[in-house]
């Protein structure tokens, strides 16, 4: 069995969070390497901890990793500004993207969001845009972008407004049929399986997947041994 390592920039959120879990459980990585602003209180034998100012990144801070997974990301209320909200989700990811390319990295997962589009009325959506935009400009020999609506899953910080339609989702879900297919919610963990499964192919270029790959994606043997 060929064996691989990891970089992972935002495993302190949702999305990020069930990434670790999972790549640190499967035998087809030897070492997972994070990305954190804070140490984290974890220790793994496969696991190495990076303590970096993102906003200073260098090729020795992110070091060498075959595959790359980001989940960097915020929102507007806890950035502050809408500019502090693009440096996190947008120009934080693109550096990550570029420093671990630049230390040999060959294959890259990214974790955006359903509507991207750097010409959106939204300026989330136009964030989320301009980022796939960057890092799909990067050339990787393997990018994929996953767009997922609406995250299920425990956060620890306080989103009342998600924690509501989370409520409403068995009630949403079977409404989101047909070109509202993509809307339909998928749990940060199905997410995360996805995006291992998508890099393990190997499978060269740019793919974009919305809820249907990310589901067919998540219910593949390749997306490792994480609990499901």
């Amino acid at each position: 069995m060929t064996t691989r390592t990891a970089l992972l920039a935002g495993a302190t959120g949702l999305v990020g969070g069930h990434l670790l879990t999972r790549l640190l459980a499967d035998p087809r990585y030897t070492r997972v390497t994070v990305l954190v602003r804070r140490p984290l209180p974890l220790t793994h034998p496969g696991l190495t901890v990076r303590v970096v100012d993102f906003a200073e990144l260098s090729g020795d801070s992110v070091g060498e990793a075959d595959d790359v997974y980001c989940a960097l990301g915020t929102t507007i209320k806890k950035a502050g500004s809408q500019d502090r909200f693009r440096a996190v989700d947008q120009h934080y990811t693109v550096a990550v993207a570029r420093r671990a390319q630049e230390g040999g990295a060959r294959r890259l997962a990214l974790c955006s969001s359903i509507g991207a589009d750097p010409g959106a009325r939204s300026f989330y959506l136009r964030v989320k845009g301009d980022t796939e935009r960057e890092v799909s400009a990067l050339g990787y020999e393997q990018t994929e972008v996953f767009r997922p609506s609406l995250l299920l899953g425990h956060r620890t910080e306080n989103r009342p407004g998600e924690r509501l339609m989370t409520a409403l989702a068995p009630v949403v879900t079977p409404l989101c049929a047909g070109p509202l297919r993509p809307y339909r919610p998928v749990s940060a963990d199905r997410l995360a399986a996805a995006m291992i499964a998508s890099l393990v192919t190997g499978t060269p270029g740019t793919r974009v997947h919305t809820w249907r790959a990310i589901t067919a994606l998540a219910a593949d043997r390749s997306a490792g041994r994480g609990p499901r």
